[in-house]
């Protein structure tokens, strides 16, 4: 597919990353800063045009006309909702996706998305505050995704030491657990495994589980994890990400203290998030995370601009706290040193962005009909987890799963029958309008016949 990229910022870099590298699009990036596209030109392969996003010669000279879709990723928002308009004035067959931050825009958008040709609208910020509200209503797992519209979840955690999943082969977790779940990643120091029955699990892996949300629960709970959600917070950094983050807590009866620097933003989050607790200082200072109650906090959530300050918060948050601990991260350039830290749960604005975008390109170059509804990034990106829609003419429609030819590294974790959450056997047959969640190291799918050999 013929792709334009407008903004080479965080989230446009990883974008033309993924769909350049990994997903084979023609990409024609645009930006204001020459030496920024010359950077990105030479790194991946990929046609520049130097210029606004917002000018019909740019546009034209990019090849707007041959577009299918037409990505609008500046940090303002104002050009990108111009540059979509424009876009589809310029090319009817064209897809656009603006990126918003705002959150005054972000309550009106849906409003007249359509009426500006939308395809779809990413807020990176927002996304990541809904990915922390999850983790703190599960303080326990590492990582939290959602496929079948919220009803199924892969939850990722670590073994710990006494856990009865410590040695314990997969396939003897029904029976001996008596657990509803299924077990579609493990990961064990670098390396990263979609297990079969005689897996054995060690003390140490992170593993990965698919399941409803009441069988998650259950499970987790079985095996002597704590699963009820956090009763406070405390946030050091006020932006759009706490904003959202903090009124999605407060909805939850989560109780909400942001400590931020600038005192004109305290001020305005004193209007944004009325019933949250705002504290006018330099979250970074010890002192003042002491005196705001950090050694009792159940949670604590690190969202300041810099990177650094993040991962030294979260450090000293875990000396002080046996709480939840978040990090958010904006640049992944020392990811493997960040892992290594032995922090909670990281987040990665950018990468969320790209993955949402990722998806809604994948869902669009299918040809055969299956698909994708919902992907995620899982095993510490070593593999995606994958939602797809099996329709009439689906080759695997119709047959039982231990039939099906599959390629290596895969497995059916889930079905979705109408509401009705399948937890596969090699039994169970497949039938069309089911939505089946795929988990797999490969890379790429696009449709649901791409599991076969």
């Amino acid at each position: 597919m013929n792709i334009i990229v407008v903004g080479l910022g965080k989230v446009g870099e990883k974008l033309v990353e993924r769909l350049s590298r990994e997903e084979n699009h023609n990409i024609t990036v645009i930006d204001i800063k020459r030496e920024v596209l010359q950077d990105t030109v030479n790194a991946y392969d990929v046609m520049g045009v130097f210029g606004s996003g917002a000018s019909v010669d740019v546009l034209s000279e990019a090849g707007i006309e041959d577009t299918d879709i037409f990505i609008a990723a500046t940090a303002s928002d104002e050009l990108n909702l111009f540059a979509c308009l424009l876009a589809r004035k310029l090319s009817e067959n064209c897809s656009t996706i603006a990126r918003v931050r705002n959150p005054e825009y972000n309550r009106e958008l849906h409003l007249f998305k359509e009426d500006l040709g939308l395809a779809m609208i990413i807020n990176p910020e927002h996304t990541a505050a809904n990915e922390i509200a999850r983790a703190l209503r599960f303080p326990s797992a590492v990582q939290i995704d959602t496929f079948a519209k919220g009803r199924v979840e892969i939850l990722k955690f670590k073994i710990q030491s006494g856990s009865p999943l410590a040695n314990l082969k997969v396939a003897d977790i029904k029976n001996k657990l008596s657990g509803d779940v299924l077990i579609c990643g493990v990961e064990r120091g670098d390396d990263a495994f979609i297990p079969g029955g005689d897996f054995v699990m060690e003390e140490g892996d992170f593993i990965s589980i698919v399941a409803t949300i009441k069988n998650a629960a259950a499970f987790i709970k079985k095996i002597g994890i704590k699963t009820n959600k956090v009763k406070d917070t405390i946030i050091v950094g006020g932006g759009a990400t706490a904003v959202y983050l903090a009124k999605n807590l407060i909805k939850s009866g989560i109780e909400v203290k942001i400590i931020e620097q600038n005192q004109a933003r305290c001020e305005l989050l004193c209007d944004l998030v009325p019933k949250a607790t705002i504290i006018n200082g330099d979250g970074t200072e010890n002192r003042l995370l002491l005196e705001e109650g950090i050694e009792n906090a159940e949670s604590f959530v690190a969202l300041t601009n810099i990177d650094e300050e993040n991962v030294m918060l979260s450090l000293y948050a875990k000396t002080q706290t046996d709480g939840k601990v978040v990090t958010k991260i904006n640049r992944i350039a020392y990811d493997e040193v960040i892992r290594n830290l032995g922090l909670d749960t990281i987040i990665y604005p950018k990468n969320l962005a790209a993955e949402y975008i990722v998806r809604f390109v994948r869902a669009k170059n299918n040809s055969i009909g299956s698909n994708i509804e919902t992907m995620h990034y899982v095993l510490d990106g070593k593999a995606e987890a994958l939602e797809f829609r099996i329709v009439e003419n689906s080759p695997i429609s119709n047959q039982a799963i231990e039939t099906l030819d599959l390629k290596n590294d895969i497995i059916i974790a889930c079905i979705n029958r109408a509401g009705n959450i399948i937890t596969p056997r090699g039994k169970d047959v497949i039938l069309p309008g089911d939505r089946v969640i795929v988990v797999t190291t490969h890379k790429g799918f696009k449709d649901i016949s791409d599991i076969l050999k």
